[in-house]
């Protein structure tokens, strides 16, 4: 085993750590916490040092195998851990090694579990290092039962209002939980009526699938994009239910001709010969995707390799098939969406969000980038105009939130610049934009 190299890693986490350490140092300087300052600058000392001597020399080889990866992330873990619960158990606010280190590990890991029952009873720099440590954010991963394990991490954390989930179904798990536990939740893109029904305190950033599926057809019945309608949508998803039931049966008012309609699952989401051909075989010459952009990316693909060639129209899902993985973007030009928002705008807000997105990630923001700035920025006003400090409960946040947020007009980067509004039952009140991809740029349709 190359010992050597695992040497020089370790040394490496603990410099990592040690430059962390600096952030709840300053922390403690600002709020006079000096036993915690000493704290913090004694472990920092001991990580640099430590780290310094361990990285001093270069490894003698740098052959790296699956055993030294393996051993060299397990001590990074372990170090990690005993070094950060130290300023814990020095500054007595958390006296015993085993409950701090405990305290520590469901940090670094995003366990979210605590031993903590109060966590403000914490001095200011303790509570900076341990919110460091158990980062802030948890991930869906577009999966219900891991959505709700999320957001009991969050709710342990300490969560006094919350973003939501980002899709349908992680966000009807997770809005029953709003609910019962009045945290106040504003959901950047779960669009489903089911995510905010029956619940006072869980509001959408993203127009509701109903309306989408409605314009949608309004908006091919008025601009006359199509003679044949079919549909490919998901039947084990509530997004795309919900937006092909209204879509029907608005066509069905407009007197819109809907030849049929083919359906998958996420089991059967790979293939699509068998929805193409029969939408070929009813002379469809405009496909109604009221799905996301991967299966979507999918269908324009198998749809160019058996030479059928109809228009195809999407909703706010379809935004982001530029930026899919191993996709021949070419396929999507002419394919038409609504969607809140145009990264081509040339409103000073746009502009300044897109250039700084693009600065930060490398790349065009899309809708859904767009909804959760856009819910940031709500948050803040309805925050501000309702009087809210950060030292409220969650309950009495709840509570001033749900008799404000009826009663503001956002203005943001999504809409049609009208401003967006709410009702009191969390649905929201904006418009959709007509897009077209043209020379891989969404660009406007009206």
């Amino acid at each position: 085993m190359n010992t050597s190299i695992i040497r020089y890693i370790l040394g490496l986490v603990l410099k990592m750590e040690a430059a962390l350490m600096i952030l709840p140092c300053i922390v403690a300087l600002v709020y006079g916490e000096y036993k915690g300052l000493l704290s913090y600058l004694s472990v920092l000392c001991i990580c640099a040092i430590i780290g310094f001597i361990s990285t001093h020399k270069k490894p003698e080889s740098h052959v790296f195998y699956l055993k030294e990866g393996c051993v060299a992330t397990s001590l990074s873990w372990i170090i990690l851990s005993i070094m950060g619960c130290l300023p814990f158990v020095i500054t007595q606010e958390i006296p015993s090694f085993t409950d701090a280190l405990f305290e520590t590990i469901s940090g670094f890991t995003t366990t979210g579990a605590s031993i903590l029952s109060d966590v403000e009873s914490l001095s200011y720099c303790n509570i900076f290092w341990r919110s460091l440590t158990h980062w802030i954010y948890e991930d869906d991963v577009n999966d219900p039962e891991k959505a709700v394990n999320a957001y009991n991490a969050l709710k342990e954390w300490g969560m006094q209002i919350s973003l939501g989930s980002v899709t349908t179904q992680p966000g009807i798990a997770t809005s029953s939980y709003n609910f019962a536990d009045s945290i106040f939740a504003l959901t950047p893109s779960a669009s489903s009526p089911d995510v905010i029904s029956g619940k006072d305190n869980v509001y959408q950033m993203c127009f509701s699938d109903p309306n989408q599926g409605t314009a949608s057809a309004k908006y091919i019945s008025e601009q006359k994009l199509g003679e044949k309608v079919f549909i490919i949508w998901k039947s084990d998803d509530n997004y795309s239910t919900g937006i092909k039931d209204k879509f029907v049966a608005e066509a069905e008012t407009l007197g819109l001709n809907v030849v049929g309609n083919a359906t998958f699952t996420a089991d059967s989401k790979n293939d699509f010969t068998v929805q193409l051909t029969q939408a070929k075989q009813a002379g469809a010459d405009l496909l109604f995707l009221p799905i996301y952009y991967d299966a979507a990316s999918l269908i324009l693909t198998q749809a160019n390799a058996m030479g059928y060639a109809p228009k195809f129209f999407g909703v706010d899902g379809m935004d982001g098939i530029l930026t899919q993985a191993n996709f021949d973007t070419s396929l999507a030009e002419g394919v038409m969406l609504l969607t809140p928002f145009n990264a081509d705008d040339e409103d000073e807000a746009t502009q300044h969000f897109v250039k700084a997105y693009q600065e930060k990630y490398n790349e065009t923001p899309i809708q859904f980038a767009a909804d959760a700035y856009d819910c940031v920025y709500a948050y803040k006003q309805a925050l501000e105009t309702a009087g809210c400090t950060p030292d409220m409960s969650a309950a009495d946040i709840n509570a001033k939130l749900k008799e404000t947020f009826p009663t503001i007009t956002f203005t943001g980067l999504t809409g049609d610049g009208a401003g967006i509004t709410w009702d009191s039952t969390g649905a929201v009140s904006k418009s959709p934009k007509g897009m077209v991809i043209k020379d891989g740029a969404y660009v406007g349709m009206d």
